[in-house]
């Protein structure tokens, strides 16, 4: 994983979290406009999410905002231009190459994510806000169909009369309502955010790469099923999962987990 993209200018930086991380560092970086979205930086922050999941260094990744926003949205400025042009381009939706992205997402929420940026945070797998986290669904203010997730998403994660609430009637969702609400993983000081977030990301890198991908895969697509449906899905993955490790593997299975259970529970 390398330093800042070259194609991404100095409004969508990717770095790793820390020299030597398997963690990589997206930052929307516009803070004089509450980091709103330009065209450019769309299709900016849709490209990294595409190298990110090709990166092979790569096991998760943080998305945060740099200043007192996450991301306040698309820059208005442009909406005809991102509304009517780009609504069917996948090059210039972050959204769909975030959820395209196999390796999870943690969102570094500080402040104001609204609309697209409310978006982008649904499509994050894991969500940290700080004390001073808005969410924000202003498409009916303004005008705007959603086009990126957020009029379904929302219902399932919060349950439908409350996402009617917050998407008709434009009403903020606060880092407390967040988490009670099963939005945000976890609340910290603003100043922890990032910290917090990188520290979820590093606990995931650690565990088996492979793993990890094919249970972030199972996890979401099994959220477009019934239940019914979704269990024949797992137990169909664990099937040609088991079927395709060899006995090197599940030797190196046993040596793991026997190495593991002889140290003491703190150190599990």
């Amino acid at each position: 994983m390398g330093a800042t993209s070259p194609d991404s200018g100095d409004l969508i930086l990717v770095e790793p979290a820390s020299p030597g991380s398997k963690v990589a560092m997206v930052t929307i970086n516009r803070p004089d406009a509450l980091n709103a979205l330009t065209r450019s930086m769309m299709i900016s922050l849709a490209s990294a999410f595409r190298r990110l999941d090709a990166d092979d260094g790569v096991a998760a990744v943080v998305l945060a905002g740099r200043g007192r926003s996450f991301c306040a949205g698309v820059d208005l400025t442009a909406a005809e231009e991102v509304f009517k042009g780009d609504v069917n381009d996948p090059a210039a939706n972050p959204v769909a190459q975030m959820e395209l992205c196999r390796k999870p997402i943690v969102g570094a929420v500080a402040g104001f994510a609204v609309t697209a940026g409310f978006e982008i945070a649904l499509a994050c797998d894991l969500l940290v806000a700080g004390r001073s986290a808005k969410f924000l669904d202003t498409h009916a203010k303004f005008g705007i169909f959603p086009s990126w997730g957020l009029s379904q998403k929302l219902s399932r994660l919060i349950g439908p009369n409350r996402a009617r609430e917050v998407s008709l009637a434009c009403m903020p969702v606060t880092a407390e309502m967040a988490e009670k609400w099963g939005l945000a993983n976890h609340i910290v000081d603003d100043s922890q955010v990032l910290s917090k977030a990188i520290e979820v990301a590093e606990a995931i890198a650690r565990n088996n790469r492979n793993l990890v991908v094919l249970y972030k895969s199972v996890i979401n697509d099994g959220l477009q099923l019934d239940m019914k449906h979704a269990r024949a899905l797992e137990k169909e993955r664990a099937v040609n999962y088991y079927n395709g490790m060899t006995k090197e593997q599940f030797a190196n299975m046993q040596k793991f987990i026997q190495g593991r259970s002889s140290r003491a529970p703190s150190k599990l």
